[in-house]
């Protein structure tokens, strides 16, 4: 009897350490905002400790508060280093490691503070009066590139405190503007440039080294700056076209920070006119190289990143990634100047890739999830990068070159997930239109039993030219929408990236035909092969250029196989016409239309949704942020009128405090709430 107790007792100890048995829950909305999310990676020079931004979100005040972390190398010590009331954020280790600074508006705006690591408090670097937008070091500490807004016609910071007061004080709440760019995704534009100053650390004492009415670095698809090796220069990314609004010709430049001269680096090209968009430069280790990323068509702001190498004695510019069919998102020299690593998107996926500078060949470094590259210590022996998945928010990993294989540093979320239940998304490929193979994946419910019918929601993603990926969100997390009783489904029609720059290229000038085609074909796939999916219970969702589609699909429900009960647009386009004149980037619809519509109209009136309300007839969900100046609210406003004219079933939400993202989390709260419940009222059961 004793003996069977022991038994009883060892197995019972087994089962409670092993977690079976134990209760799981499904995925809330407040495990979304309880997540703490990493930004900010950097590597300090000695390799052996981790600086990053851990950000979380303060319900109560309806916002974020950001702080400095460290974590080892190997994992094992964790601590925090700014605990102030204001947020703390973008740490930069000094060259020799001894100090790092970081960004703290904890003095009213924000500025450049540094700590030392043997102690003692933070103390503030800068007190430039328009404040510090970003910084890097220079390569002997003894100087600091920063980026702040101000007025381009003033010469130091007296005037434009001066022109501060004077706007403040101007009688009246009009805005006056004469030309195009006025305004940019959710800002009016505030008459002032972004420019690089450059701060002796020892003295205090600062410089505009990109001074003229531009923008440095300009105000979208462009970034980076760094100093030359002697730390005499500065690359930098800048466009000076005279009209930004229709203008992707981002260039690299470099200036000598005594002289002020400046000069053309991305020039020189041989298979293209460099009138692309030209960014992100550097150095590679030995000085001999100057790289960067060049896209080769003039206002296509989802060209091919292709990585430039520009040698600097001769001028001789050369394409290392021509012949790989992958754009590039971020990359980073190795130290021995022999290969580059870069990352890039590829089939659902945001790989890390390894690029023989030579023989141009490449090799996959770590292929699962959703990874962004950080940093890499000096010796070449590791990378450091961010990994996160559909399942799990993103920690910091390691990569070992000599090891060839990863490593997780950080765990801070695992204690928030470790009871929560969750599936791992599934890949399908399908037949598309013209025959092209089409992926996409499929996302089961917590609990899920395949002996049961499910209703479906059918995710849009925007762009059009971005993707689902194997990624966590905070925005449209599939996993708090599965979590709801619901498969999601995520297709990456035509126009995705990730599946070679024709598949990508293809939603131009066609945005309802083959990318329609691919969805309604997607749709009947997934119902014919997936037989716990309910036909009868499903609905689709989009955002952007996901809501565009949405009111696409309202209008040609009928091409549908199995119709879907109810939508849901946010932020969607209605009218292209109206989009065309309420948006700021122009560059982008007179790409995806071929120019403004009195110049051509052809493809506005082909696929401007507005033109078939008349076969409208499902219920749908509108939101919009009417701080959104990507897509005018009176998008929403006019899909909206059209069916409640017409008498069918809508909702519209409007956000005043919001643009083309819902950030505010009493806001998403709302948002997450309002949709899974129009969802219940029609798919449900």
């Amino acid at each position: 009897m004793r003996k069977l107790f022991l038994v009883s007792l060892l197995f019972l100890i087994f089962f409670i350490k092993s977690g079976i048995g134990a209760s799981k829950r499904a995925l809330s909305f407040d495990d979304l905002i309880n997540c703490y999310r990493i930004s900010d990676v950097d590597l300090s020079p000695d390799g052996k400790w981790i600086a990053f931004t851990l950000t979380q979100v303060d319900e109560k005040k309806n916002g974020y508060h950001s702080d400095i972390w460290l974590v080892s190398s190997d994992g094992k010590r964790l601590r925090q280093i700014t605990t102030h009331e204001s947020s703390s954020w973008s740490p930069r280790w000094s060259p020799g490691g001894k100090k790092l600074a970081f960004l703290s508006s904890r003095s009213g705006v924000s500025q450049i503070w540094v700590i030392s690591m043997s102690g003692g408090e933070a103390y503030q670097l800068t007190d430039h009066y328009t404040g510090v937008k970003d910084f890097i070091w220079s390569n002997d500490g003894e100087k600091i590139a920063f980026v702040t807004r101000v007025y381009p016609d003033c010469p130091d910071q007296e005037c434009n405190e001066k022109r501060d007061i004077e706007f403040e004080n101007r009688g009246t709440s009009a805005r006056v503007y004469d030309e195009l760019l006025f305004r940019h995704w959710d800002r009016w534009w505030d008459y002032k440039r972004a420019h690089i100053f450059v701060l002796d650390v020892k003295s205090g004492e600062f410089k505009d080294v990109t001074p003229g009415d531009y923008d440095s670095p300009p105000i979208a698809l462009g970034r980076g700056y760094v100093f030359s090796p002697d730390d005499q220069e500065l690359l930098f990314t800048s466009n000076r076209d005279s009209v930004i609004a229709i203008s992707t010709n981002n260039d690299v430049w470099a200036v000598n920070i005594e002289t002020e001269e400046i000069r053309l680096i991305s020039t020189g090209f041989t298979d293209r006119s460099g009138k692309g968009n030209d960014h992100s430069p550097k150095f590679s280790p030995d000085g001999r190289y100057i790289s960067f990323l060049s896209m080769r068509r003039p206002g296509f702001e989802s060209d091919k990143a292709e990585i430039f190498v520009k040698e600097v004695k001769t001028g001789k510019v050369k394409n290392l990634t021509g012949d790989i069919d992958l754009s590039v998102i971020n990359y980073l020299w190795h130290p021995t100047g022999r290969k580059i690593i870069f990352d890039a998107s590829h089939h659902g996926r945001r790989k890390i890739f390894e690029l023989d500078v030579k023989q141009g060949k490449i090799k996959c470094l770590v292929s699962d999830g959703y990874n962004v590259l950080a940093d890499m210590d000096k010796n070449g022996e590791k990378l450091i990068y961010l990994h996160c998945s559909m399942n799990r928010p993103c920690e910091i990993y390691e990569y070992s070159f000599k090891k060839r294989r990863s490593r997780r540093i950080t765990n801070l979320n695992d204690k928030l997930f470790k009871d929560v239940e969750m599936n791992r998304p599934e890949d399908f490929w399908f037949e598309g239109a013209d025959g092209d193979s089409v992926h996409g994946f499929i996302l089961k419910p917590p609990f899920f039993d395949a002996s049961k019918k499910y209703p479906c929601v059918f995710l849009v993603h925007g762009g059009p030219q971005g993707a689902w990926h194997d990624r966590w969100h905070y925005r449209w997390n599939a996993q708090v929408w599965a979590a709801q009783g619901y498969v999601i489904v995520m297709i990456n029609p035509r126009g995705s990236t990730g599946y070679g720059q024709k598949f990508t290229d293809e939603i131009s000038r066609d945005w309802g035909g083959k990318v329609f085609v691919d969805l309604v074909k997607g749709e009947e796939y997934v119902i014919d092969n997936f037989s716990f999916i309910d036909p009868e219970r499903l609905a689709a969702a989009g955002a952007s250029y996901g809501g565009y589609m949405i009111n696409w699909i309202e209008g040609h429900m009928d091409r549908f196989k199995y119709p879907f009960r109810c939508l849901i647009n946010h932020d969607g386009a209605f009218n292209l016409y109206s989009k065309y004149l309420t948006t700021e980037e122009l560059w982008f619809p007179e790409w995806e239309f071929d120019g403004p519509y009195w110049v051509n109209e052809k493809y506005y009136k082909m696929w401007s949704p507005h033109n078939f309300v008349n076969n409208f007839n499902t219920p749908m969900l509108i939101i919009h942020g009417e701080k959104d100046f990507r897509l005018d609210y009176a998008e929403g406003i006019a899909a909206f009128t059209a069916l409640r004219r017409r008498g069918i079933k809508a909702r519209l939400i409007l956000f005043p405090d919001e643009g083309h993202w819902i950030q505010k989390p009493k806001n998403s709260r709302f948002w997450h709430r309002e949709i899974f419940r129009w969802l219940r009222e029609f798919i449900k059961g």
